[in-house]
């Protein structure tokens, strides 16, 4: 990466003038107080005490055997809230806060990232506006009740497929609006420089946990590291700190009714380049440059693009893409709580689902897979999608 925030021929920053100033005071911010002493106090104080890390790596004794593999998990599902998405919105409110910003604004799709973020803007007294798609405040109510119940105010967003990428798209406009005293904490590892880059930094307290715990309790480092991937940040959370290291990295994304559908949201094996909310990555789009309605049942990975770092380390042959359908994910969510005792998020299910398949993988092999959420939140996606 450059100091520029390129991966490559990703990543970038294509925003509207009004945006410079707040993104360069970001960037600056970022590399004066991110990394102080002082901020990390603060910040992992409020991870091990708030949101109880470090989280597990456990080993999955019945999965394991019924495939061959050993094969462990990253409980970031037992993180409060029940998700990965703390980390960063934790690392972001605080970063904010020092900055003098009085406001906070966020996008969500599966409900994750908003109810972080409105977690930690009550802990830290911030006034907190989270945008969501319509189509994703219906199937994801119970999320919408929490992050009410934490004094956000969700905005329902109607234009366009009703999702996420129209969450994200509602959100900028707030922000260009409102820049002097808003931030916008971006919940994955898309958007203009510096956020593809913060946001993996906040995350890679995953993979961190992850290679001292490998090398605990599995004596190596593991052959395979396994997360599902929409906009990336899990993904990219634990493999960041592998990446100088002989591990292969598998990213698995939604196929939703099927690769051959055009009913997906295959934004890395099936993208082309191009630019959407402010980088340049692998999007869905037509040949004319317009950008494709993504389906999934899993409103967390319901997007068109995926994090530009993920698409460099693509082109470069770092990564084995995986996927899985809606019903496969489904199936995987089920065999997960019946195995382990453990519900996975549907998002999460996908890479259960690509284990449970075990393409690509050696038997014997150590695997590492990232738990990212928890399934309460789609115990109504799964209700339905029975009947």
């Amino acid at each position: 990466m450059t100091h520029k925030g390129d991966f490559g021929e990703y990543g970038g920053t294509y925003v509207p003038e009004t945006l410079i100033p707040a993104l360069n005071e970001l960037e600056k911010a970022y590399q004066a107080i991110a990394f102080s002493d002082d901020f990390q106090t603060k910040f992992r104080y409020y991870l091990r005490h708030y949101v109880g890390r470090q989280t597990p790596l456990y080993f999955a004794e019945r999965m394991s055997a019924e495939c061959g593999l050993k094969i462990y998990l990253k409980r970031e599902d037992l993180n409060h809230t029940g998700a990965h998405k703390i980390n960063n919105s934790l690392g972001q409110v605080l970063l904010a806060k020092q900055m003098g910003k009085t406001r906070i604004i966020a996008e969500t799709g599966a409900g994750q990232h908003g109810v972080a973020t409105a977690t930690v803007c009550a802990l830290l007294d911030m006034p907190c506006v989270v945008y969501m798609g319509a189509e994703d405040v219906e199937r994801q109510s119970l999320n919408v009740y929490r992050m009410k119940t934490m004094g956000a105010t969700v905005v329902p967003v109607e234009s366009g497929s009703r999702t996420l990428v129209d969450a994200t798209s509602a959100a900028i406009r707030d922000w260009m609006q409102t820049v002097e005293h808003t931030h916008y904490v971006i919940g994955s590892v898309v958007g203009p420089h510096p956020y593809p880059q913060m946001v993996r930094d906040f995350q890679s307290v995953i993979g961190e946990e992850t290679k001292a715990q490998a090398l605990e309790q599995l004596g190596s480092l593991p052959n395979y590291l396994v997360a599902c991937v929409g906009g990336g940040s899990n993904a990219m959370g634990l493999f960041y700190p592998f990446l100088e290291d002989d591990v292969s990295f598998i990213a698995v994304e939604a196929a939703g009714e099927g690769e051959s559908s055009d009913r997906h949201s295959l934004s890395l094996a099936k993208g082309t380049p191009g630019v959407l909310h402010g980088s340049k990555s692998s999007l869905l789009q037509s040949s004319q440059g317009h950008i494709s309605m993504a389906h999934s049942v899993s409103a967390g990975l319901d997007y068109p693009g995926v994090g530009p770092e993920l698409s460099f380390l693509r082109d470069e042959h770092k990564l084995i893409l995986g996927s899985a359908t809606d019903d496969e994910a489904i199936s995987a969510m089920k065999w997960v709580a019946r195995t382990e005792g453990i519900i996975p998020a549907l998002e999460t299910a996908h890479a259960f689902a690509y284990l449970k398949k075990q393409l690509d993988l050696s038997k014997g092999a150590s695997v590492i897979v990232n738990c990212s959420g928890r399934g309460d939140k789609d115990m109504g996606t799964l209700m339905s999608y029975e009947h």
